[in-house]
């Protein structure tokens, strides 16, 4: 996982590959999205961020509430689709 997010642009490509294989799976959008939760709240107390853009968005994680954070983990599953 360390080499997954020394680099925003290839943990961004690892997390599309994974909504991939969960839509693939038959997962709906809120299921990905509860799961991008799950990944997000280990990530924010286990993980020390490797760059910039990680740094950023663990201290809005650490500062937002329940609501703001799945708020957050439903922006960056849509933002790696986009991508």
């Amino acid at each position: 996982m360390s080499t997954v997010l020394s680099n925003y642009d290839t943990w961004k490509n690892f997390l599309n590959d994974r909504v991939s294989q969960a839509k693939g799976m038959g997962l709906n959008e809120d299921t990905i999205s509860n799961l991008a939760y799950e990944i997000g709240s280990f990530l924010g107390e286990k993980v020390d961020p490797k760059n910039e853009q990680e740094r950023a968005i663990k201290e809005l994680w650490d500062v937002g509430d329940e609501s703001e954070r799945k708020t957050i983990a439903g922006l960056m599953v849509k933002l790696v689709q986009q991508s």
